[in-house]
């Protein structure tokens, strides 16, 4: 899924903001400026995910294990 953001203009538009986690899940709320409900993502098989919400992108940090369902 794609942020509203970046569904509006190039697709080689950059996300406001990386954030590097060890997770493969991660709660979102927007933070202080342009806080929204929170939610909760996954990062999946490539590691990242961005936020439909406020379109930051959460990037699992190279090294960090995935943690595979059974």
């Amino acid at each position: 899924m794609r942020a509203a953001w970046a569904q509006q203009g190039s697709a080689t538009m950059q996300p406001p903001e990386t954030i590097v986690v060890e997770s493969d899940k991660v709660a979102c709320d927007g933070g202080d400026v342009s806080g929204h409900p929170r939610v909760y993502l996954n990062l999946g098989e490539k590691g990242e995910t961005d936020c439909p919400y406020c379109g930051r992108r959460f990037v699992r940090r190279t090294g960090a294990k995935a943690a595979h369902a059974a």
